[in-house]
């Protein structure tokens, strides 16, 4: 037996953890965030202390090396490696013990550090090391790392504020490690060692230790003669725990770690400086610091031009900005002030203005004041790294000396010498973050499929040249891997570095723990280890979407790119979009967006943004047993996808993970076949009027769901859950309904020359099952003094394609969307305005009807998805224009509202909320949800029921719970029915809701009965 079976077998005997050995699950745990990759012997994730010692030993007596991983976001590679790679994300993620009195807090590796400061928010502190990646970091990753974070200047780095840490060692026997007076038996053994290292390399590293606070290379062997210029306590005592710190495990398997707390600062003032010249922002940095500011944060030019480019950012960049409409600047300045005494903020803002107007820069800061704002341009700057990656091309800027850090005094002529060595290579440099602590991620912009490796070890070398000149440290906060491993020995010496391996055999005598890192590193430039090596090639396919923007390749220099369809991509395109993650992991995040709504319920790398885009890379080079597409593998993890759009508009490199489905399923079905499912779900539109106009039929179906055993029977013939109610038939639909002379509709021959026209294009959905939405939205239109035509046609009516797109028939989506377009693109031209109801259908015509090749050029496309708006947005832009004066009456009730996940993605439900204020006296709450878990028929098939309804439990049906009396406003039909199912409330389309409250109806208002 294989020694990587019988490692497979023991853990599933000894142990109640999951283990998988698969290709497609060991390649997604084989990158990090770096340019590296190492397949792992085995995956495993633990459920209890005992399976991790288990673990532990048995990969000891097989010697397998073992690595601990948190959320692998490190960007050296030190999370890589050929090991039995142990994931401590999904259960070890609890807070243990939290003493606010003394200041300190237990928590488990795994926890993540947005989520450990929202526990901690209600008690007035926090963990105060702010890494830009705080949404999916996790504690014992970032002390493996000695992360640092945006305001190390007022609290240190990682090893700053770590008290203790308990651990097990290579033999599996666990230890406290804390300060040295309390330490005894194994620990105070290896402390003792350290120390008599410490004595005996004193003079050296006197001598060659770098004197500045951001450095993270190596062991820290200075506990026992600081070197830094914060020193590691307060009082000088030496903790030993601190050795573990930074140490990327490879000396120690984590189990919990005390972490110092800080208060949290109750109010801030922000300065953005705008700088018309980078040298001038590097210089200014020493001199704004003794103003005493708690952050200094660099975002140059290009990070500033890419946020203007992602709808998500732009708005907020721009707030940070003295003119939008001027020329970028080269680089802004993020300073911030904290404490409890805004007046005492306000005038250190004040000071910084004078300051900037004695350097000659007066009339360069933005003073924010108000939190809100702040708060979203730190989200900018947060979202830097990825930003920075949403190059387009096989150019990307790339790390290995992204975090040398230099004394401030020398920060100006360190990165005007570095852009001479970038330029010398045919490159330009890419610069964010710490200007504070005269640490800026610099990132070269690279081709390392080509001459990337070459360049990359001639720019690092100069570099470390630099880093000398200037004593700085060459490794400054993201730790050693295998990008800086190799350059621990020319920063520290032989003798120190003899040193390290000395600390590296005492702690960890069998080399158990992650080898390779700190000691006996690989070159950074072995291209056997590169996430695209010379030998990656990717299979030829034909995609059915256009993917030919993502095919193009980027000039550094120039900053230009080639046109579509010119970078070499075999897959059309389809490769290059999906090699845009760079496994940086903003999806796993849980905060207020919608990506990504499977892994906030399973917490398995399979079911995220980034686990899809590492298997189908996977796939899509030949490295998994089935090639392409349409191999299992690829199905799996397209399963859960609900295809949200969260990951278009939330993930920062532009990972269009609902896209990228259409086109796996879409070539999964041309080799597998239809299911009757599919046939059901996606033939809908085609045969829905037949069953609406055959006398009976419609209460012939609805008996489906009055009766469990025609439910039952179904299920077994179609996969529909018998848990679901279906939406009921009837045969009085929108298109069958003469609406004509009740609503004063209009002809489209004479629309062009009536008041305020409009064109109302009713979906599938609102058609067929909830006409009474058509009708509440023709009420209110009427109100508002428009001439409307509704568009129907004899024997049918024009749909979107939507469900064809969903079941992987995109021949017959293509039809539909061509008919569908035939119409409404001359209607465009006429300069009329086209609403729909349905946020899926309409917003299609933003979205999937741009790369289908639907005949219409990019600018006519373009036309059209400016003229057609949902109804929401049609009517908060005529009320901002003047052109809508609705008289509604006071609300009785309060409103809670419920975002459909492409209302999110496309940026619209803030015309949403804003329609809804015009009701007097409304309370308006906007619900905080992922997506609801219904998501088109997701939530109808009986293998996803479950997990759908743990979806909905996350956030949506809880909060619709504790609000019994609320009307609940969802505009997706979907959305709706979860509702319906979950919480046994109706929610209503903002249309019945207008409609509710206006003054004068002229017909019956049965239609908008609700029940709360």
């Amino acid at each position: 037996m294989e020694t990587s079976q019988q490692l497979q077998a023991l853990l599933l005997k000894n142990t109640s953890g999951d283990v998988f050995t698969d290709l497609a699950s060991r390649g997604r745990y084989a990158t990090d965030a770096s340019i590296y990759q190492t397949m792992p012997i085995s995956v495993f994730i633990p459920k209890t202390a005992e399976d991790i010692v288990c673990a532990i030993n048995i990969a000891r007596e097989l010697e397998i090396p073992v690595l601990p991983r948190g959320g692998g976001t490190s960007q050296c590679g030190q999370t890589t490696g050929a090991a039995l790679v142990i994931d401590n994300s999904t259960h070890f993620r609890n807070m243990l013990e939290l003493n606010v009195n003394d200041g300190y807090v237990d928590v488990e590796p795994g926890i993540v550090l947005d989520h450990l400061n929202q526990r901690l928010k209600k008690h007035h502190v926090w963990f105060p090391v702010d890494v830009s990646t705080s949404g999916q970091a996790t504690i014992g990753g970032m002390a493996g790392n000695n992360s640092c974070g945006s305001r190390s200047i007022a609290y240190g780095n990682m090893v700053h504020n770590v008290l203790g840490i308990d651990a097990w060692l290579s033999d599996g026997q666990p230890h406290a490690f804390e300060l040295m007076q309390h330490a005894s038996g194994k620990v105070l053994e290896l402390g003792q060692f350290v120390q008599q290292l410490a004595l005996q390399h004193r003079q050296e590293m006197e001598e060659k230790w770098p004197k500045v606070l951001r450095r993270v290379a190596g062991y820290n062997l200075d506990v026992f003669h600081n070197q830094n210029e914060k020193p590691y306590t307060s009082d000088g005592r030496v903790n030993l725990a601190h050795l573990l710190v930074g140490s990327e495990g490879s000396l120690a398997y984590f189990k919990k770690l005390r972490l110092k707390l800080a208060e949290l600062p109750q109010q801030k003032t922000l300065g953005v400086i705008n700088f018309t010249s980078f040298y001038k922002a590097m210089e200014s940095a020493q001199h704004i610091v003794k103003l005493g500011p708690c952050a200094v944060e660099l975002v140059d030019r290009t990070m500033i031009d890419l946020a203007r480019t992602n709808p998500a950012f732009k708005k907020t960049i721009e707030t940070g900005l003295k003119d939008p409409q001027a020329p970028t600047p080269e680089a802004i300045l993020l300073v911030e002030f904290a404490g409890n005494d805004l007046p005492t903020l306000k005038q250190q803002l004040s000071s910084l203005v004078e300051l900037m107007g004695d350097l000659g820069l007066a009339g360069s800061v933005v003073e924010m004041i108000d939190p809100q704002m702040q708060k979203n341009l730190w989200e900018v700057r947060k979202a830097g790294l990825n930003i920075m990656m949403s190059l387009k091309g096989d150019g990307k800027p790339v790390s290995f000396i992204e975090d040398c850090a230099v004394p401030l005094e020398h920060l100006a002529e360190y990165t005007s010498a570095l852009t001479e060595v970038f330029s010398k290579y045919g490159s330009r440099g890419t610069w964010y973050a710490h200007a504070s602590v005269g640490t800026l991620h610099v990132r070269p912009i690279l081709d390392m499929r080509r001459d990337g490796a070459v360049k990359m070890r001639a720019i690092a070398e100069e570099a470390a040249a630099l880093v000398a000149k200037y004593k700085g440290a060459f490794s400054g906060e993201h730790g050693d891997g295998i990008s800086r491993g190799e350059w621990i020995e020319w920063q520290f010496g032989s003798n120190i570095n003899q040193a390290f391996r000395e600390i590296k055999n005492a702690f960890d005598p069998s080399n158990l723990f992650n080898p390779g890192k700190i000691i006996d590193p690989p070159k950074m430039d072995d291209t056997t280890l590169f996430r695209f090596p010379p030998s990656y090639q990717v299979i030829p396919i034909q995609p059915v979407l256009d993917w030919s923007s993502w095919n193009v390749q980027n000039n550094p220099l120039t900053e230009m790119t080639s046109a579509p369809g010119s970078g070499g991509d075999p897959a059309q395109g389809f490769a290059k979009a999906v090699e845009m993650c760079n496994n940086n992991g903003h999806c796993r995040k849980f905060d207020a967006g919608t990506m990504c709504p499977s892994y906030r319920v399973t917490r398995e790398e399979k079911h995220v943004t980034r686990g899809r885009a590492n298997t189908l890379r996977l796939a899509l080079s030949n490295q998994l047993p089935e090639a392409g597409l349409a191999s299992e593998e690829v199905r799996e993890v397209f399963d859960l996808c609900v295809s949200c759009k969260g990951c278009k508009r939330e993930c920062p490199t532009g990972v269009d993970m609902a896209k990228m489905k259409l086109e796996f399923t879409h070539q999964y079905k041309l080799k597998h076949g239809f299911t009757l499912r599919d046939k059901l779900i996606g033939n809908l539109p085609q045969y829905a009027h037949w069953i609406a106009n055959t006398p009976g039929l419609p209460a012939v179906l609805n008996f489906r769901n009055k009766n469990k055993f025609v439910a039952n029977l179904l299920e077994k013939l179609t996969g529909i859950s018998t848990k679901r109610t279906l939406p009921n038939w009837t045969k009085e639909t929108t298109f069958r309904s003469s609406l004509e002379e009740e609503f004063g509709l209009v002809n489209l021959t004479d629309l062009p020359n009536s008041h305020k026209p409009v064109v109302f294009w009713v979906d599938t959905f609102n058609g067929f099952f909830e006409s009474e939405n058509v009708r509440a939205a023709l009420q209110v239109l009427k109100a508002g003094g428009f001439s409307v035509h509704l568009l129907r046609k004899e024997k049918g009516h024009y749909c979107c394609g939507r469900t064809f797109m969903s079941t992987g028939m995109m021949d017959k989506a293509h039809a539909s969307a061509k008919e569908l377009l035939d119409v409404l693109m001359p209607i465009t031209q006429l300069g009329i305005p086209i609403i729909g109801l349905e946020p899926s259908c309409l917003l299609s015509l933003r979205d999937e009807y741009l790369v289908m090749g639907l005949g219409y050029s990019a600018q006519e496309l373009t036309q059209l998805a400016n003229n057609s708006k949902l109804f929401e947005e049609f009517l908060r832009k005529e009320l901002s224009h003047g052109r809508l004066h609705l008289k509604l009456q006071e609300a009785k009730q309060s409103i809670q509202v419920h975002g459909h996940c492409h209302q999110k993605a496309m940026d619209t439900v803030n015309p949403l909320l804003d329609l809804l204020e015009l009701i007097p006296n409304a309370e308006i709450t906007l619900i905080e949800t992922s997506c609801c878990g219904m998501a088109g028929s997701f939530g109808y098939e009986a293998e996803h029921y479950d997990v759908s309804m743990q979806m909905a439990e996350l956030s949506l049906l809880p909060k619709i719970r504790t609000h019994a009396n609320a009307i609940v406003v969802a505009n997706g039909a979907s959305c709706r029915h979860q509702i319906h199912d979950g919480a046994e409330r109706q929610a209503l389309h903002v249309a019945r809701v207008l409609a509710m409250h206006l003054k004068e109806q002229s017909f019956s208002t049965s239609v908008f009965s609700i029940n709360v």
